[in-house]
């Protein structure tokens, strides 16, 4: 799939440009813009990625597609008690919930993640570990239009180790 910080470039472009609507892999799903920053270097990160709806809440899920570490996003978000999210031309803040294998709630928000992505099971097949999700509860209603306040953000892969 080539260097993931240039796919993930141009997929945020095209999330942008186009209010969210994203095509190839990503068409016709849900697809958000994650903002966080690097826990180790401070940088300013943004990471498309596809999330189910669980009622008002998002979730999204740390599969790195079945790769053999979480993805550095997920350790960034941990230590974060609000991130910033795209979602369409929204631009909303929300408290993340890192759930992790073992939690009594891992189950569930796994099931509604991997009933809305199927490609999970795949992914599963490829690591022994569990992938964590990451559950974003909305705090605020819209703060502006996409595009606005992001556009000097990088684009991070799921490789970058914060």
């Amino acid at each position: 799939m080539g260097d993931v910080n240039e796919v993930n470039k141009r997929v945020i472009s095209q999330f942008r440009a186009q209010g969210g609507v994203v095509g190839g892999l990503f068409e016709g799903k849900h697809l958000l813009l994650l903002h966080t920053i690097g826990r180790r270097t401070g940088q300013a990160r943004i990471n498309p990625l596809v999330y189910a709806a669980d009622g008002d809440n998002l979730l999204v899920c740390g599969s790195a597609r079945g790769a053999e570490k979480d993805p550095a996003w997920v350790g960034n978000v941990a230590v974060m008690p609000e991130v910033t999210v795209e979602v369409g031309r929204r631009i909303l803040r929300a408290t993340p919930t890192v759930v992790t294998h073992g939690s009594p709630e891992w189950e569930r928000l796994y099931g509604v993640w991997s009933a809305y992505w199927p490609d999970s099971v795949e992914y599963e097949t490829k690591t022994s570990r569990r992938f964590p999700m990451v559950k974003l509860v909305p705090v605020a209603a819209e703060m502006a239009s996409a595009g606005e306040s992001t556009a000097g953000d990088e684009a991070s892969g799921q490789g970058n180790e914060d």
